[in-house]
């Protein structure tokens, strides 16, 4: 039976800096693609990895993001995305004044293929 999901219902998580933590909602937790909503406050970022299988887009909602890809920065600003394929070194990044709020899709999911880079 088909239901809404929001990041009022949906499983939430803390991660990054406990300071300044950053927020992810699982808006689908599948074996075959997850789909996760992220705010991440002005000044953080997270840690520079890869994947060895997932293949992910980031697509920034609101505020602006920084990725970071195989060295060269890229910013995308609310309607714009980013595929990150496997095996390349990324890293999520807010520059901005403002919490930027993105969603990330990763085919299969990348929770347990992550690598430090």
């Amino acid at each position: 039976m088909a239901h809404k999901i929001s990041t009022a219902t949906a499983e939430h998580y803390h991660w990054g800096d406990p300071a300044h933590p950053c927020d992810g909602w699982h808006l689908l937790r599948s074996a075959e693609l997850s789909v996760i909503e992220e705010r991440m406050p002005p000044g953080t970022a997270e840690q520079r990895h890869l994947h060895r299988r997932s293949r992910q887009v980031f697509y920034v909602l609101a505020g602006e993001l920084t990725m970071e890809l195989d060295g060269e920065h890229h910013l995308l600003r609310p309607g714009e995305a980013l595929e990150i394929p496997p095996e390349k070194a990324h890293q999520a990044i807010n520059r901005g004044e403002a919490d930027t709020r993105f969603l990330v899709t990763s085919q299969p999911p990348s929770h347990g293929d992550r690598h430090p880079a």
